[in-house]
């Protein structure tokens, strides 16, 4: 089983410095379809294949893209504003499946930018993050100015990250509820997809070892992504993106992933002393495969961004 998402922890680097929240967005044109604001039941003929409660089940099971950046971080590279993508592009994103993948996209980069302390650049990334989450209605579940405040003391951390996994919460039950698991589904692409573009120019640039396990554990992750999105087939636009990362998946067939447990440690927590085990992975992708994998990720990347 992968590591539980912890992708709020993207917003929370989205949040940091955030200015004021605007509310959700106005701007609706009766000559524009868009098909994201509509129940998921709506945007094709067909049932969905997995329910709302299943779908958010899996959701909670993808592995955190935050873990990457830290992980980038550790190796010692530089940090490379050339590899994010630029906040001058949010006018090009003008439907909200374009606004949702971006939002994980500016995310993944934010929480990037977090990671090595950029402050000096992260303004102009959250206001794309804002922008972008006012277009498809999500902005109103963050109290972006008391964010703004905490993140002003570093000692705020740790509440800074609990407020905002639970805005994020809050964001993707009101999602699910009004039928929009769809803008869920396509933000937390986004950012996961945006993490693995960011690791693999790393990874070309060092080929550092850990970064390269890491990058091959995804494995687990393109499956259970291409089950999620593939609820959604009937969009045209989910289509396209469906058959990339079905593409990936297939690139992925020749990773192998063992799984070792290891020794049991007792640790007290909330007083209680428990018993817990370690599970350890191990990683053969061979050089011609993570080539290939490596390319495929930014022939999406690329598609998601322009």
């Amino acid at each position: 089983m992968v590591k539980k998402l912890m992708f709020a922890l993207f917003i929370l680097a989205s949040a940091n410095l955030f200015v004021s929240c605007a509310g959700g967005s106005d701007k609706k044109k009766a000559d524009q379809k868009d098909e994201l604001t509509l129940p998921d039941s709506m945007t094709g003929d067909a049932p969905l294949k997995l329910s709302e409660e299943i779908i958010g089940d899996v959701i909670q099971n993808i592995s955190s893209p935050v873990e990457m950046a830290n992980l980038i971080k550790s190796t010692g590279v530089d940090f490379s504003q050339q590899m994010l993508n630029s906040p001058e592009n949010i006018s090009d994103y003008s439907t909200s499946f374009k606004r949702a993948l971006n939002l994980g996209v500016y995310s993944a980069d934010l929480g990037y930018i977090n990671t090595y302390d950029k402050s000096n650049i992260v303004v102009s990334y959250l206001l794309a993050v804002k922008s972008l989450a006012d277009g498809i209605r999500v902005g109103q579940f963050f109290d972006f100015e008391s964010l703004k405040r905490m993140a002003s003391n570093s000692s705020n951390l740790d509440s800074l990250m609990q407020i905002s996994v639970s805005s994020f919460n809050q964001m993707d039950n009101y999602l699910r509820q009004q039928n929009r698991s769809n803008v869920s589904a396509l933000v937390i692409t986004g950012a996961w997809l945006e993490g693995l573009y960011i690791a693999s120019n790393v990874i070309e640039e060092t080929n550092n070892e850990d970064l390269i396990k890491r990058l091959g554990e995804q494995k687990e992750v393109v499956d259970i992504l291409y089950i999620i999105l593939q609820n959604y087939d009937q969009n045209p636009n989910f289509k396209v993106l469906i058959d990339h990362v079905g593409d990936l998946k297939e690139l992925y067939k020749n990773v192998k992933i063992t799984k070792e447990v290891g020794e049991p440690k007792r640790i007290e927590q909330d007083g209680m002393l428990i018993i817990v085990q370690d599970e350890v992975s191990h990683v053969n992708i061979l050089p011609e495969d993570l080539g290939t994998i490596i390319d495929k990720i930014k022939e999406i990347r690329a598609d998601i961004v322009s």
